[in-house]
């Protein structure tokens, strides 16, 4: 075996994990090849001085993640890793909101058995996600990676240098394109402003019916801008009439509509719900809420909430598909409105 197998005595993590790691590291790395034979239990025991015990549970592990595979009266040979290995995917979210949360569960669910699946968000970090890279970058298969940094032009240049470190075949962006990334590597993303644009257009028969929309976005949206020039885009080209505010106003009118973006029960909806009904304006009839981003909530508030979103299930299992299928493209999400009670 033509590799150098240390044992970190003063680490907390078991000898038995430090050993399978470093078996798993050279495998993947090709450092063993397929084919070649690892020592016998009795004669690694001998080796490394640890228990036989501690070898079998290694070997066992190694044996269970499609590794190694024992031939009769041989002994423990490196098996073929496109046919026995499960893809290794560390997902890199910002953070895990509900959103999030769909599009996470629709890779798993899609990936199943066939993978083996890490997450951990950067809170939107450079210096964490930077971290991360340098602690795992080699250690798998697919980095599946929610791109939202500071839209600044230094962190946007930080975040696509770090992203470089990670080889194409390895990458795949969701949420969000960072365009200006070259090569052929996996994405599947929404387009903030003109995703917008197209989701108004299917309310249009009732924008153009109602006095004014109303646009309510949180000053540290990330993506709040390329929203609204999009609604403003929408406005101008159909004759709408549209404020932005970053608050809901001390009284509302009636026949107006209101979006909110980054709509979250606890900011906007639930401030705008309240002033209706302590205005006897009923949501719906008297007045009209649109809501960016879907999730199952919303089919029960307010009886029923109209929203405008891409498809988190769709990004999900797109990029579950490029892991299955083992190859990577780019790919434009689904994005509608879906009509409900509130619009």
């Amino acid at each position: 075996m033509n590799i150098e197998i240390a044992i970190d005595t003063a680490s907390k993590m078991p000898i038995y994990k430090q050993l399978v790691d470093q078996f798993e590291d050279s495998i993947r790395a090709g450092k063993l090849k397929a084919g070649e034979q690892i020592p016998s239990m009795n004669d690694f025991s001998s080796q490394m001085g640890i228990s036989k015990e501690t070898v079998k549970k290694t070997y066992g592990i190694l044996r269970e993640k499609g590794l190694i595979v024992p031939q009769q009266g041989k002994g423990f040979y490196v098996a073929e890793l496109e046919k026995n290995v499960k893809p290794r995917v560390l997902v890199l979210f910002d953070k895990l909101s509900v959103y999030k949360e769909v599009l996470f569960n629709s890779l798993a669910e899609k990936l199943g058995d066939s993978a083996e699946l890490t997450i951990l968000t950067h809170n939107q970090s450079l210096e964490l996600f930077s971290y991360y890279l340098d602690t795992y970058l080699d250690r798998f298969d697919y980095y599946v990676i929610a791109p939202h940094f500071p839209l600044d032009d230094r962190s946007q240049a930080m975040a696509a240098k770090l992203i470089s470190r990670v080889p194409n075949r390895k990458l795949i962006m969701v949420d969000h394109w960072l365009q200006h990334h070259p090569g052929n590597y996996g994405v599947v993303y929404q387009d903030f402003e003109n995703d917008v644009y197209e989701g108004l257009k299917q309310g249009l028969d009732k924008l153009r019916t109602t006095s004014m929309l109303n646009v309510l976005t949180l000053p540290a949206s990330l993506y709040g801008g390329s929203i609204c020039k999009g609604v403003e885009r929408f406005c101008m080209e159909f004759s709408i009439p549209v404020t932005f505010m970053t608050s809901t106003p001390d009284e509302l009118h009636p026949n107006e509509t209101f979006l909110i973006v980054n709509s979250q029960l606890d900011w906007g909806l639930a401030s705008l719900a309240r002033k209706a009904k302590a205005s006897n304006l009923k949501i719906g009839q008297d007045l009209y809420i649109i809501s960016y981003n879907e999730f199952d909530l919303n089919e029960v508030v307010l009886d029923g909430l109209t929203t405008i979103s891409t498809d988190f299930s769709q990004m999900g299992y797109t990029a579950a598909n490029m892991i299955l299928n083992r190859k990577i493209w780019k790919v434009h999400c689904d994005f509608k409105m879906t009509r409900r009670n509130s619009f």
